[in-house]
């Protein structure tokens, strides 16, 4: 089959499509430094449209603050790229669409744009599932370190569709506490 994107992220997006075809649910997604690459990779799998709500690009702090709802108070306070406005983002999601599991990610992918606190290549992502507890947080920070705009971008993606998975396909997923 002819894909425009790597194999590895059409191969976790097909199974993320699969996954929650077999559990009933529906996706949505708020990405900021992953540029829309999460969503690209879920259209690459025909049949998506069975599991894929909509899909927001929230590149500017303007845009999380309009599209998906995150208060300017979070952004200023914590940063774009944090837990709390990775969180706040995919609760926004959640609320916009009918999705019922709502994945965000917001990092800096460089070469710039890095500072002493948050580096290049860190990147935050958050879930939020409809009806879920509100207090629980299900959120990751992660360091990939300065190995380049693609390869942070890919590794990023990678990490956003394996919080997409139902429970029940996916490994162990990390909680913080609330933000």
């Amino acid at each position: 089959m002819d894909h425009l994107l790597p194999p590895e992220l059409v191969d976790a997006a097909r199974r993320v499509v699969e996954a929650n075809r077999t559990a009933g649910r529906r996706i949505a997604l708020a990405e900021s430094c992953t540029g829309g690459l999460v969503a690209a990779a879920i259209t690459e799998i025909p049949g998506c449209s069975d599991v894929f709500e909509a899909g927001f690009v929230t590149y500017s702090n303007d845009a999380k603050v309009e599209l998906v709802k995150v208060s300017s108070d979070v952004i200023e306070t914590f940063g774009a790229v944090s837990i709390a406005t990775a969180w706040s983002m995919a609760q926004g999601a959640l609320e916009a669409t009918q999705a019922d599991v709502a994945v965000a990610i917001t990092g800096v992918a460089g070469p710039g744009g890095g500072s002493e606190k948050k580096p290049v290549g860190t990147v935050v992502f958050a879930r939020a599932e409809r009806g879920g507890d509100p207090a629980k947080v299900v959120a990751d920070l992660r360091q990939f370190g300065d190995r380049g705009r693609g390869a942070i971008r890919l590794q990023a993606a990678l990490c956003a569709l394996e919080l997409l998975l139902p429970p029940e396909a996916s490994a162990d997923e990390p909680v913080a506490e609330s933000p």
